[in-house]
C-alpha cells in the first residue's frame, strides 16, 4: 500500500510539474514576481545562512584541532580539513537541509493558505494557470539565489575559523589561512554549487506541490508544512549520495 501511495504521488508531483512549467503568459508579471520571490526566499534567508555558517564553521575548526592533534599531522591538517568539510557537505548538503525547514515551509504554507481560502480556485475560475502563475517564479527565484547563499556559506564558514584562530590558541592563525590554501581543489566548489542547485530545485518544487494540494483547512495546512519538510529532507539525503557517486568517482 506505501508503494502504491508513493507512486500516486510521484505521478501527481510529475504532472503539477508539467502545469508549473508552462510557458507565462504575461512576462513582465512573470519577472516582477521572480524578483519579489527572490528578496522573500533568498535575499532573507542571509542573515540565517551567515549566522548558522560562522557558529558551524568556529565549531569545525575546534573539533578538527581535537581529532588532528598527533605529532604525525601538519599543523595546517586543521585548516584544510576544515575547507574541504565546508566545500564539500556542509555549505550544501547540510544548508540546505536547513533551509528545506525555513524556505519550505514558507512556500508550502503560503500556498496551503491560498488553496483552503480559495484564491487558488478564484485564479482557474479566471483561465489562470494557478500551478504556473504561483509556482514558477518561487521555483526560479530560489535555484537562481541558492548559488549565492552557498557562496556565502563557504566564505562565513572559513570566517568563523578564523576568528577561533585569532582568539583563542586552538590554532595560529598563520597555520590555519595556510590550511585554507594548501591542496586546494578547485573543482570541489563547482561540485557544492552543483549540488546546491539541485537541493533548491527539490525543496522549492516539493514543498510547492504540498501546498498546492492542501485539502481541508488550516490544520491540514500545517500537516503539509511539516510533510514537504520531511519529504524534502529525505529527497536532499538521497540525491547527495547520488551526485557525490556521479561528480567525485
Amino acid at each position: 500500500m506505501i508503494i502504491v501511495n508513493s507512486l500516486r504521488s510521484v505521478g501527481r508531483y510529475c504532472m503539477f510539474m508539467n502545469r508549473a512549467f508552462s510557458v507565462p503568459e504575461r512576462w513582465r508579471i512573470f519577472v516582477k514576481r521572480t524578483f519579489t520571490e527572490i528578496y522573500k526566499l533568498g535575499v532573507d534567508s542571509i542573515p540565517l545562512v551567515i549566522i548558522i555558517s560562522l557558529f558551524i564553521g568556529a565549531v569545525i575548526t575546534i573539533q578538527m584541532k581535537l581529532n588532528t592533534d598527533s605529532p604525525l599531522l601538519p599543523a595546517y591538517a586543521v585548516g584544510l580539513a576544515a575547507r574541504d568539510i565546508v566545500l564539500l557537505e556542509f555549505s550544501n548538503s547540510i544548508l540546505c537541509l536547513i533551509l528545506a525547514g525555513k524556505v519550505g515551509s514558507n512556500i508550502a504554507s503560503e500556498i496551503g493558505t491560498m488553496r483552503v481560502t480559495e484564491q487558488i480556485d478564484a485564479l482557474e475560475i479566471m483561465g489562470v494557470n494557478s500551478a504556473q502563475f504561483l509556482v514558477l517564479p518561487k521555483l526560479v527565484a530560489f535555484v537562481a539565489f541558492m548559488p549565492v547563499l552557498t557562496i556565502f556559506c563557504m566564505g562565513t564558514s572559513m570566517l568563523g575559523g578564523l576568528l577561533v584562530a585569532m582568539f583563542t590558541d586552538v590554532i595560529s592563525v598563520s597555520r590555519y589561512v595556510y590550511g585554507l590554501q594548501a591542496l586546494f581543489i578547485p573543482w570541489y566548489v563547482w561540485y557544492g554549487l552543483i549540488k546546491c542547485l539541485f537541493f533548491a530545485f527539490i525543496i522549492a518544487s516539493v514543498s510547492s506541490y504540498f501546498g498546492y494540494n492542501v485539502k481541508g483547512g488550516s490544520l491540514e495546512v500545517g500537516r503539509a508544512s511539516t510533510q514537504s519538510v520531511v519529504t524534502s529532507s529525505i529527497l536532499i539525503l538521497l540525491f547527495d549520495v547520488l551526485l557525490t557517486k556521479i561528480l567525485l568517482q
